[in-house]
This record gives structure tokens, C-alpha cells and sequence, in this order.
């Protein structure tokens, strides 16, 4: 049974980034076709930050997690 949420979890991650994967692609894909180098810079520029912004809120989640759990006795080692 302790296999399962490291299952769900890894699954959940791959999931997640084949799909933010394949919307940026497309999205490059669309301004590519669209409005050529300018829009595409642009489209990059703004998909790094969005992937930036994500990474540091799943960090922050994961610091606020552990400590809640420390604040209620849990033994997370």
C-alpha cells in the first residue's frame, strides 16, 4: 500500500507535463504560423514564465505541506 501515492503522484507528473508540453507546442506552433519570429518570442518568453511561476508554486506547496505536517505531529521522516 505505501506504493500507491508514489505511483499516483509520478503519474499525475507525467501527465502534467506531456500536457503543458504539447499546449506550449502548439501555442509555438500557432504564433509560428501566425505572426512569424516576433510572436513566437513573445509565446516562448511567456511560456518559460508561466513554467517558472509553477515550478516555484509547487515548491511553495510542498514547504507549507511539510510544515503543517510538522506543526501537527506528523512523523515525515
Amino acid at each position: 500500500m505505501e506504493w500507491v501515492p508514489t505511483v499516483f503522484i509520478a503519474f499525475k507528473l507525467i501527465v502534467l507535463g506531456i500536457g503543458m508540453f504539447f499546449a506550449i507546442k502548439w501555442h509555438y506552433d500557432q504564433a509560428r504560423k501566425k505572426d512569424g519570429a516576433a510572436k513566437q518570442r513573445e509565446v516562448l518568453r511567456t511560456s518559460a514564465i508561466v513554467a517558472v511561476v509553477f515550478l516555484l508554486l509547487v515548491a511553495g506547496l510542498v514547504v507549507v505541506t511539510l510544515s503543517f505536517g510538522q506543526m501537527l505531529g506528523l512523523d515525515l521522516s
